[in-house]
C-alpha cells in the first residue's frame, strides 16, 4: 500500500507541497508555524460555506483566445471583467456552477454579513456609462434571467399594439447557499481585450448578504458568459489557496474559435455528460467511476455515481465551491477508507466537531506525515491522481498540529441530507495546481497536473 508523505513546515507555512513522493522523511523543525488566535474558524467557515452551496445546487431554485488573471480569492477564484461606456473593472468570482453574472451596481450598495464592509466593496455605476440599459420586459432575455418567464402574462403594460413599452424585465433574487443577492437585469458592453460583447446581460445588484464580490457565471445555461460570447473552450489553472487576497495569480483562458479542436498536450480527457432534467443544464456532470483509497477501491453505489431519471445523483464539477462535497452514502465509505488505512496517528473528535471535517488527526511532534493516496477514476479512463494538499488541509493552534480531510457531507454542519441533485461536487480546493479544460465544442473535460499554476 503507497503512502505519500509531506512535510508539515511547508503545509503550515506555504499551504503548498512539491508533487514529487518522499521516501526518505527529512527532519524539519516547526518552531516558526504561524500562531492564530482561532486557528479552527477559517477551516470551520470553509467547511459550511462549502456544505450550504452543495445544498444550494441540490435543490436550486469565431475570434483569437482571450485571457484574463485569475486570482485566487477567499476560498474562490476571481477575475477582473470591465464593462460599460467608458469601462469600469469589476472583480467577480467565477462560478461553473451557476450560469447569470452580476455584479454591485450602485453607491448605496448593502451587504449584510460581509467581511468587508459595503462602502470597501467595488461597484459598478451605470449612470457613468452611456451604453448601460435595463432590459425591458419584452425581451427574450428576461426569459434567461427568469425560467418560466411568459411574456404575455407577465409584460400586461406591454399589451396592445404600443411599441415604445416602458415595463421592465422583473428584478431577481439569486441565493448561493449561504448567499444572496437581488437586483435588476440589465443589458451593458462587455469589454474584452480583443473584442466588444455589447448588450451583455447582467445583473446589477442593489444588495446582498454574505456575497461581497459578483458573480461571473461560467455555467452550461443560455445566460451564462461563454454562452453570451460563443465560447468553444476554456481552461484555467488554479493557483495554491496559500495566495488567497494576494496578487498571485494564473490565466484563465477563453477560445472562441472555429474549428474542429485538438486534444492539449498531455491532457486526460472525460465526456462532459448530459442530466435528463432540465434544471440541472447548468452544471458541468462528468462520469466518476472509480474513488481509489490507497490503492484500494472504495464500495460505492452505481445508482449514486449516475444521475437517475429524477435527475438526481451524479458528479458536477464547480469552481464556486471550495471543499468537495459527497453524500452521505458517498462520503462515509471515503472516510471511512482512510480511517481504517490511518494507524499512525489518533483521531481528534474535538477539531472534527469544531470545523465539521471529518477525519482528522492529531499529527503533533511530527515531522513528516503519510497518508492514504486519493485517485479518481472517471469515464473514458481519465485518472486523476491528487497531492496530499489538495484532499488534507493542515492547522495549528501553537499547541497541536492536526491534519483533516477536506471533504464534506450533509448533517456535519447544516442538518439533514437532501437526496435530490448531484451525490458528488468536485470543488476547487481538490484541483489546485491542475490545469482544466472545459472543451464545449467536443464536450469534454480535461485535466492535467502541473508543479505550479503561478
Amino acid at each position: 500500500m503507497a503512502f505519500p508523505s509531506f512535510h508539515l513546515l511547508f503545509i503550515v507555512l506555504l499551504y503548498s507541497f512539491s508533487p514529487s513522493i518522499s521516501s526518505s522523511p527529512i527532519p524539519i523543525s516547526l518552531f516558526n508555524t504561524i500562531p492564530h488566535s482561532d486557528p479552527f474558524q477559517k477551516l470551520t467557515h470553509l467547511a459550511s460555506t462549502s456544505i450550504a452551496r452543495a445544498h444550494h445546487i441540490k435543490n436550486p431554485q469565431n475570434a483569437p483566445i482571450s485571457t484574463t488573471p485569475l486570482f485566487p480569492y477567499s476560498g474562490a477564484y476571481s477575475i477582473s471583467l470591465s464593462f460599460g461606456t467608458p469601462p469600469q473593472s469589476i472583480p467577480l468570482i467565477m462560478d461553473t456552477g451557476s450560469s447569470f453574472s452580476w455584479f454591485p451596481c450602485t453607491k448605496r450598495y448593502v451587504c449584510k454579513n460581509c467581511s468587508v464592509s459595503s462602502t470597501n466593496i467595488s461597484t459598478f455605476i451605470p449612470k457613468q456609462s452611456s451604453s448601460a440599459k435595463i432590459l425591458g420586459c419584452k425581451n427574450p432575455k428576461c426569459g434567461w434571467v427568469h425560467k418560466s418567464f411568459d411574456p404575455n402574462s407577465s409584460c400586461q403594460d406591454c399589451k396592445s399594439t404600443n411599441s415604445n413599452c416602458t415595463q421592465i424585465c422583473p428584478p431577481y433574487i439569486i441565493l448561493y447557499g449561504l448567499g444572496s443577492t437581488g437586483g435588476i437585469p440589465m443589458v451593458e458592453t462587455l469589454n474584452m481585450p480583443n473584442k466588444k460583447i455589447e448588450d451583455f446581460l447582467v445583473g446589477c445588484s442593489i444588495f446582498s448578504s454574505n456575497q461581497p464580490a459578483g458573480i461571473a457565471g461560467f455555467g452550461r445555461g443560455t445566460s451564462s458568459l461563454p454562452s453570451q460570447l460563443g465560447l468553444k473552450k476554456f481552461s484555467y489553472c488554479l493557483v495554491s489557496h496559500k495566495f488567497d487576497n494576494t496578487p498571485k495569480n494564473s490565466l484563465l483562458y477563453m477560445d472562441s474559435s472555429s474549428g474542429s479542436g485538438r486534444k492539449t498536450e498531455k491532457f486526460s480527457y472525460t465526456p462532459l455528460l448530459k442530466n435528463p432534467v432540465l434544471a440541472e443544464k447548468d452544471y458541468y456532470y462528468v462520469g466518476l467511476r472509480k474513488i481509489i483509497v490507497g490503492g484500494k477501491k472504495v464500495k460505492v453505489s452505481y445508482q449514486e455515481l449516475s444521475p437517475d431519471s429524477n435527475g438526481n445523483g451524479g458528479t458536477i464539477v464547480d469552481s464556486g465551491s471550495t471543499f468537495t462535497y459527497m453524500n452521505k452514502a458517498v462520503f462515509n465509505v471515503v472516510a471511512n477508507a482512510f480511517s481504517e488505512q490511518v494507524k499512525d496517528y489518533k483521531r481528534d473528535e474535538n477539531v472534527e466537531s469544531l470545523t465539521g471535517l471529518r477525519p482528522c488527526f492529531d499529527v503533533t511532534g511530527e515531522k513528516t506525515v503519510k497518508m492514504p493516496e486519493l485517485e479518481l477514476h472517471f469515464k473514458g479512463g481519465a485518472k486523476m491522481a491528487l497531492p496530499l494538499e489538495n484532499y488534507f488541509f493542515v492547522v495549528s493552534d501553537n499547541q497541536k498540529l492536526v491534519v483533516c480531510l477536506t471533504m464534506v457531507t450533509d448533517d456535519m454542519l447544516l442538518g439533514p441530507e437532501l437526496i435530490s441533485g448531484p451525490s458528488v461536487i468536485l470543488g476547487n480546493f481538490l484541483m489546485q495546481n491542475f490545469r482544466v479544460e472545459y472543451d464545449l465544442r467536443n464536450e469534454r473535460f480535461g485535466f492535467r497536473q502541473q508543479q505550479s499554476c503561478s
